[in-house]
């Protein structure tokens, strides 16, 4: 794959998968305005390993507490506050999986790779957000996560496999409709991303190894690195900005892109 095209698609990857705006949109989108071919599965398996890289980072003390946790569970030991952490995104990861492994076996995670789905979610999903961040109350922060709100994240979080939907962008949605924060309600969301992004980057992986074309290992590598840099760079920015700005600035681009995408589709 020539460079450009390269950083393109791991920049245009690690930019867009934390921020409400549907990565995975815009992912199948790129092919379609540089007029090239698709990017194939091993390079977005490398992007989405570089973006699983930036939030780990970013997040190291939570995820830490989270890896303790994970000790704390396999020791018994449930009620510690890390263990009840760990415990919760597990749960909280359990609907995508299985949603997202029917879809792959029905097929219909190829059939919704479409501008049309695109356009409708990519629209309809931002004026949720709009609307759940202007009527929520902000009373609720990271350390009052509970059981129940972990299953109803992880619900919605589902429901992003649709393309175009955000999975940012609904969890993001799904705490504010709970009383979250913006800042408290983007943490949970953004921590819900990393065993998301490890199940599936496991799924496509398996794939990525049975296919075994290792010719593509240098723009893998490459592709990695550039979705990181962009990735950390994106979600430092968004959320400092969260705490002075609301999301209104993704909607709009939200519309705008689904409008377009729409009328392309249509006309």
């Amino acid at each position: 794959m020539p460079l450009f095209q390269l950083a393109i698609l791991a920049i245009v990857q690690g930019i867009t998968e934390f921020l409400p705006v549907s990565s995975s949109g815009h992912l199948i989108l790129l092919p379609k305005l540089l007029g090239v071919d698709d990017q194939g599965l091993a390079l977005d398996v490398a992007v989405h390993v570089g973006t699983l890289g930036a939030v780990i980072w970013f997040f190291r003390k939570d995820v830490y507490r989270v890896w303790l946790g994970c000790l704390d569970l396999v020791h018994g030991r449930f009620t510690t506050t890390n263990g009840n952490l760990a415990l919760l995104l597990a749960i909280a990861t359990v609907p995508v999986i299985v949603v997202g492994f029917i879809l792959k076996v029905t097929g219909l995670s190829d059939a919704m790779r479409s501008i049309t789905v695109i356009g409708w979610t990519m629209l309809g999903f931002g004026l949720f957000l709009f609307w759940a961040d202007k009527r929520s109350p902000t009373h609720r922060t990271a350390n009052d996560w509970t059981l129940k709100d972990a299953i109803v994240m992880g619900l919605w979080q589902a429901v992003a496999l649709i393309p175009g939907t955000s999975r940012s962008g609904i969890t993001i949605t799904a705490s504010r409709l709970l009383g979250y924060t913006r800042e408290d309600g983007a943490k949970i969301a953004m921590l819900m991303s990393i065993p998301t992004i490890i199940a599936s980057g496991a799924l496509l992986g398996a794939d990525v190894v049975r296919d075994a074309d290792w010719s593509i290992a240098r723009d893998s590598l490459i592709g990695a690195v550039l979705a990181f840099a962009a990735a950390y760079a994106s979600l430092a920015i968004m959320m400092r900005l969260l705490k002075s700005v609301s999301y209104t600035p993704y909607v709009v681009y939200r519309v705008i892109l689904g409008l377009v995408l729409l009328a392309t589709a249509y006309l």
